[in-house]
């Protein structure tokens, strides 16, 4: 690991384009392992990791795209975005959609193309490796800001080590779904998913940035 901290936060962006390269568990144990020294109100650690690639990975994406395809309904378990969406948030969610299509050179209009783009979630975009998060249903709200600093951690560890991330918060839409297909505990819900692997650094997807809110628009500063 190398750089500084503003250089790893200034460089880390969600890759969605991954090499045919296997990640070595060792690698992905330590990124974990650093993920779980984020803080936690009270150090209850609320989350867990369920680390897939191989065949589990496999089994995984192919009980989704099965599910998917037999119409299977959407069904999250929690609410992701405000409903409504205030028309100055929309506008930010729509320019960051249209820069990955336009990445990928799918035009606004082309609604397969964009359709295709985003059923790449439940293939976790070709990783070698997918991470599925889930959190205990008795946590409370805090608990999901805890484990948002866990994931946070997560992905700045995996860029550390030069592996590239993204989350996926799409994966909550079927989180019945994974978790009969994982057979996960019963008191366990699916928060979203990681996808984690070697950055092709020829892949279109990866090249393009989102951009940040300028300082005034998120920050106040008293008494200096």
């Amino acid at each position: 690991m190398q750089g500084s901290f503003s250089e790893l936060m200034r460089r880390r962006r969600s890759v969605r384009g991954f090499l045919d390269r296997p990640v070595d568990r060792g690698l992905v144990e330590e990124t974990c392992r650093l993920a779980r020294t984020a803080p936690s109100g009270a150090n209850l650690q609320p989350g867990r990791f369920h680390v897939l690639a191989g065949a589990a990975l496999s089994d995984l994406t192919a009980g989704l795209r099965a599910a998917i395809d037999a119409g299977t309904p959407e069904t999250a378990e929690y609410a992701w975005f405000p409903e409504p969406m205030p028309a100055a948030l929309k506008a930010r969610q729509r320019a960051a959609g249209y820069a990955l299509y336009q990445a990928l050179g799918i035009g606004r209009r082309d609604l397969d193309g964009r359709r295709r783009q985003f059923r790449r979630n439940y293939d976790f975009f070709g990783a070698p490796v997918g991470v599925v998060v889930t959190i205990d249903r008795a946590m409370g709200k805090g608990a999901f800001m805890d484990l948002g600093m866990s994931l946070m951690g997560f992905l700045l560890a995996a860029e550390a080590q030069g592996l590239g991330a993204t989350g996926i918060g799409a994966l909550a839409n079927y989180g019945p779904t994974v978790h009969r297909l994982l057979a996960l505990p019963e008191d366990e819900m699916v928060v979203c998913g990681i996808a984690l692997g070697w950055p092709d650094p020829g892949a279109p997807e990866n090249a393009f940035r989102t951009e940040r809110a300028a300082l005034a628009e998120y920050a106040s500063f008293r008494g200096f």
